[in-house]
Order: C-alpha cells, then structure tokens, then sequence
C-alpha cells in the first residue's frame, strides 16, 4: 500500500487552463494518474487535451467520482479554491500555489476544522511540490522518472531536497513507498506529525526520511512524536546549518525567531530522538542506505 494516494485516485486539476497547471496535468496523465476533471469558473464545458473541464469543483466530483485534487489557481483565490474542495467531500487535495498570505491560511486551517476527524480534507501544501507514490500515481510538480518504487517514505519541506533524496536512493538501488512535499510556507495543512505517523502505520514503508529546514517549530514537534510514537527507523537532514539568525532564506517559514528553529537546534532535538541526521545533503542517500543494510 501507500499513502495518500494509489494507482486508483482520482484526480481534478483546478485552474487546469493556466500554463504550468496545463503542462503538468499532461506529465501527471503520461506517468500514469487518472486526472479525471479540470475546474475553471466560467470555462464549464471545454477541454484541456481531452481532460473535459467543469465550473465548481462539487460538478466535477460528482460527474467523475474524483477524490482528490491538484491546485494552480493563483494566491489572492488559492484559499477560497482549497475551501472548495472540502465542501465538495475530497480526500485528498495538494495545494502548489506559494504566496497565499499567512491571514488566508488561517482562516482555512479554522474553516476546515468545522468538519470531523474522519471526514476532514488532507490538505498538503501550499507552496509544496506535490505528492508521488512511484509506479502508481503522481500529484505535484516532480519529475517522475528520478523515483523507484520501493519502502523508504520520504516527507520534506524543500522540494529541491526532496527530488535530490529520491534522486541518490536511486542511483543506490533503493526505491521510495511515497514522497510527501509538505511545503515550505509557515502556516500549512499538514506537519511532519501527521505524515510521519501515516509512515508509522504503512505496511510498504519501512524507513522514514524527513527533510527540514531552519525556522518554524515543526522539525521541533516531528521529534518529539518520533521519540514518543515512531517505530520505524528515522533518518533527517536539516537545512541551513550556516544561515543567520533573523534572515529570510527562501521559504516564507524559513525565519529564525525562538529556540528550537536553528538548524543546530534541530538536529540536536531529532538526535535526542533517536533519528540518524545526515551531516549535509549530499549523503542522504547513503544514510538511508547504511541503516537499511
């Protein structure tokens, strides 16, 4: 098994019309996802390369059964597209879109509590690369062919490092169960936690590798759940290891303000933990293949 999604998902792509969302709804169609349905309000009815398009996302799911979702609508309406989704009952929806505003992503966070546990939308992103699991469906931005099937689960805050992770566990001969993007911003719908149980519980996972960054709590509390509740081997990399306290570094949640989110601080508490820290990114690959031999 995977998780989040498997060769039977169904895909709608929202904002399909644009550029990118156009070209990587193609990449996702020829690695083999069922992208079922494009939403573009007011474009109900046409077709982007075959994939027919509707005006509400609730038209699309109830006309093709999709459960998850894809997101390319640009940030001032990322949010209202995201609420969207939940009130139409998705599963699943991965939000790439990055410069939603921080206020915007509260109010969603608040908005989807409405819903219970059970019946609540997992919500990746924004600002993420997507998720794969490798021979049976992609949904994000990732180049595909840098990905072997196989029992290391992967969940990262950088894209970039993401793909070099996949890209090493390849030339080693070591394959990838899923790779989660949970997306760099401050304020996102999924932390380290909750994918890192979602490994824990995993059948085909058989190793977790977590890629992090400076700023923020999240490496911090992913942690503390390791040392509490992960059974599987755990290996991380940190980012940032020589940036300066207070300055942005690329991502809009990569600040330093409180103890906890230097990167020094980081690998000392996952250490603590039990997790094998990789010393730089180079050597990812070789981590993760050290504790699986």
């Amino acid at each position: 098994m995977s998780i989040l999604l498997n060769e039977n998902t169904r895909v709608i792509v929202q904002g399909i019309t644009g550029k990118l969302a156009r070209f990587h709804a193609s990449e996702m169609v020829d690695y083999g996802t069922k992208v079922v349905a494009g939403v573009v309000p007011g474009r109900g009815g046409e077709k982007v390369d075959a994939i027919p398009v509707f005006n509400t996302v609730k038209d699309a799911v109830n006309e093709t059964g999709a459960t998850a979702s894809l997101i390319f609508v640009p940030p001032p309406f990322a949010a209202d597209s995201i609420m969207e989704s939940a009130d139409a009952g998705l599963q699943f929806c991965v939000c790439i879109t990055d410069g939603i505003p921080a206020q915007d992503m509260i109010y969603v966070k608040r908005y989807m509590m409405r819903y219970p546990r059970e019946k609540r939308m997992i919500l990746t992103g924004p600002n993420c690369a997507g998720t794969i699991s490798p021979g049976k469906s992609l949904l994000g931005i990732m180049p595909g062919h840098i990905y072997k099937q196989g029992s290391v689960g992967i969940v990262s805050r950088s894209g970039t490092l993401g793909y070099e992770a996949a890209y090493q566990l390849k030339e080693l001969g070591i394959g990838i169960s899923t790779s989660v993007g949970i997306g760099g911003d401050p304020i996102n719908g999924s932390s380290f936690r909750d994918i890192l149980e979602r490994f824990n519980e995993d059948d085909e996972t058989e190793i977790i590798a977590l890629i992090g960054e400076i700023g923020g709590p999240q490496e911090a509390e992913g942690a503390e759940f390791i040392g509490k509740h992960i059974s599987k081997p755990v290996v991380a990399y940190v980012a940032g290891l020589t940036a300066p306290r207070g300055k942005t570094m690329g991502h809009a949640g990569a600040i330093i303000s409180a103890y906890g989110e230097t990167a020094e601080e980081k690998v000392e508490m996952l250490s603590s933990a039990g997790v094998t820290v990789a010393p730089n990114p180079a050597v990812i690959g070789e981590t993760i293949a050290s504790i699986l031999n």
